[in-house]
């Protein structure tokens, strides 16, 4: 995958759609600015799709399920086979994710990109590279080749949506022990102690957020990732499910199509996307903080502040698609709302 061509190739943002949005969102009749970051998501969105003429009725949650080699270091409480049994709920559309995005007008679609046994669900999209991660204690988590096919994956994935008509997508995840993963990748390219990244997960026991921690820095130490490199870093310390959801992000400049950030696994992939591209960030929708310790370090990376503060560390997507629901309502006021133009007709 050549990501110099892609940012070579990305159109910057319309800067013609977002002065007529703003323009737009200034005859509302309210006092100006007053539904504030609202209005500059908007904009920014008039910016990704070229017209001022924002719309979003087919929305898509893409929930990206791979299993982690670590877990054979006791970093969390849950079983592996957790994995697999959450992303055949998924398929069916019976998780919380598939509940929340039901109530938004939201379609969801689970993606096998690695776990450690394969599901017979038959909405399941099947796009394993392998059958989970290499346990990154002892060596790199995958090859490159691995690293770059889930890349393009994501790529492919948001390509398909966008064909289909889908105007916006949020990202989810399912891996059991991904916090692991993205806690070491966090603190390799934040330059931070393993200690203040790395938190209990569901529930870990003191002598779990040891091990937790202690797999982390055997990680580090081990493989010696290069901070200044992404892809380097993504294929000693991720997972499938990570370097499938970075592609989703690098697909958003690709097709245009903004993504919504879902939380800490999801955050992590987003600042990997965007060293890897660096328009990315431009076509990046915030939606929570997660109550991951690295959950506010990693979105102040990306210089993105959360429209969401909740405590929600649930992942599947969950807390992306709380956005969807804000953004139709922003958009209906951006749309129907009365304009200082009535007003004058009116007097």
């Amino acid at each position: 995958m050549d990501f110099e061509k892609i940012n070579s190739l990305a159109a910057p943002l319309c800067g013609e759609s977002m002065r007529a949005a703003r323009a737009k969102w200034d005859g509302v009749a309210k006092p100006l600015g007053s539904l504030g970051r609202f209005e500059e998501i908007v904009t920014r969105i008039a910016g990704i799709f070229g017209t001022p003429d924002v719309r979003i009725d087919k929305k898509g949650v893409l929930v990206l399920c791979g299993d982690n080699g670590v877990l054979a270091r006791g970093v969390a409480m849950t079983p592996g086979e957790v994995t697999a049994i959450m992303a055949e709920f998924i398929a069916d559309g019976r998780s919380s994710v598939c509940r929340m995005a039901e109530i938004a007008g939201a379609d969801v679609m689970a993606v096998d990109m690695g776990m450690f046994r394969r599901v017979n669900a038959e909405r399941l999209l099947d796009r394993r590279v392998a059958d989970g991660t290499n346990d990154f204690t002892g060596g790199p988590a995958m090859t490159r080749e691995q690293a770059l096919q889930a890349i393009s994956t994501g790529v492919e994935l948001v390509k398909s949506r966008a064909e289909q008509g889908y105007k916006i997508l949020a990202t989810g995840e399912m891996g059991i022990g991904n916090t692991t993963t993205s806690s070491a990748i966090t603190a390799v390219l934040l330059g931070l102690d393993p200690r203040d990244v790395t938190g209990r997960g569901v529930g870990l026991s003191d002598e779990g957020l040891a091990r937790k921690i202690s797999a982390v820095e055997k990680a580090i130490l081990v493989n010696s990732p290069d901070k200044n490199n992404a892809l380097d870093v993504l294929q000693k310390l991720g997972g499938f499910d990570i370097a499938g959801l970075a592609g989703v992000f690098i697909g958003g400049v690709v097709c245009r199509i903004p993504i919504v950030i879902d939380g800490f696994i999801s955050s992590v992939s987003a600042l990997l996307a965007a060293k890897l591209c660096s328009r990315v960030a431009d076509f990046i929708i915030p939606s929570h903080v997660s109550a991951e310790p690295a959950g506010g370090a990693v979105l102040n990376a990306l210089r993105l502040e959360p429209f969401i503060t909740a405590g929600m560390r649930l992942g599947e997507g969950t807390g992306a698609v709380c956005m969807f629901p804000l953004l139709d309502m922003a958009l209906s006021v951006y749309h129907t709302a009365c304009t200082y133009a009535d007003i004058e007709e009116k007097s």
